[in-house]
């Protein structure tokens, strides 16, 4: 058995502790099972930093240490809690390098999950760091995918937010795209829905419908690439954009700039546009595998 997302992202904490000398910053770190296994079993001696549960607090004192240069890593459980987390860095450390020329490098473990989890935690909100300039956004859900996001932020002074999910964490496998030259659709989806659209393709296919899928690993900067653009051109009824995040954030600004720069119209599918309660009859869950089969019907007899 090949590693995991799990045991990637503890390896690369502990080399960047160890070995870079930085802090990693964040509530819950060394209790309640190392924030689901992607901790190494170090302390604050080690570089392990405890902060408070004043999220609105908690960003501040990450911009501080980024300020220094050591390059800190800044664990939030939930992306929810960026909510509370993103003025400070987005109007001092996004803004920093471009204001002050002084970079402020974070890289930032935002943590998405689904299912029970209420109006406050839940799903992905990299759309609310997506439209702020001075930032990168990475959605990595294989342990090369992971390994690549860090080597990334470690070879540039930007501040990277990194849209994790839980759903991710046992995974051992690569994600790689299926292009066809006569799809009937493509598939676009992005972060934990890349999982479900691979289901989706299956069940798809079993209907007599061709659809082609490709990965959105980054989601800013979002290039459209050529391969891309003549996939899509190619197929029949237009592109599917999913996101675990809101449909009205990222989904609809990646389906404009396709459509704008393609000959197809492209479609979204994310989270409904309402607040999610604790009961599975209220929550607010990504598109499942049958939704976006649904989707797809709809898209070809509208």
């Amino acid at each position: 058995m090949g590693r995991t997302v799990k045991s990637t992202i503890k390896s690369i904490v502990r080399h960047h502790l160890k070995v870079e000398k930085s802090l990693c910053f964040g509530q819950c770190l060394t209790a309640v099972g190392w924030v689901g296994g992607t901790l190494p079993e170090l302390y604050e001696e080690d570089g392990m930093v405890e902060v408070t549960t004043a999220d609105v607090a908690n960003g501040g004192f990450v911009v501080g240490a980024g300020l220094t240069g050591i390059r800190p890593i800044y664990v939030v459980r939930y992306q929810g809690f960026q909510w509370y987390n993103s003025p400070i860095i987005v109007n001092y450390a996004a803004k920093s390098k471009e204001i002050w020329d002084r970079p402020c490098p974070i890289f930032i473990r935002s943590i998405a999950m689904e299912g029970g989890m209420g109006p406050v935690a839940g799903s992905s909100h990299h759309s609310l760091y997506q439209r702020m300039p001075g930032t990168r956004i990475i959605s990595p859900m294989t342990p090369l995918e992971y390994t690549y996001a860090y080597d990334q932020f470690m070879s540039e002074d930007e501040v990277y937010y990194i849209s994790e999910h839980r759903r991710s964490y046992e995974n051992t496998e690569e994600l790689h795209d299926v292009i066809l030259e006569d799809s009937d659709v493509v598939l676009f989806p992005i972060s934990i829905t890349r999982f479900d659209a691979e289901q989706a393709r299956k069940m798809l296919l079993d209907k007599g419908i061709k659809a082609s899928i490709i990965h959105q690993l980054w989601i800013k900067p979002f290039i459209f690439e050529d391969k891309w653009k003549e996939c899509l051109n190619k197929s029949r009824y237009g592109g599917l954009v999913m996101d675990d995040d809101y449909e009205q954030g990222v989904a609809s600004s990646i389906a404009h700039r396709m459509m704008i720069q393609s000959d197809k119209k492209v479609h979204t599918l994310g989270l409904d546009h309402r607040t999610a309660g604790f009961h599975k009859n209220v929550d607010n869950l990504p598109p499942s595998p049958s939704k976006i089969v649904s989707k797809v019907m709809d898209m070809m007899y509208v």
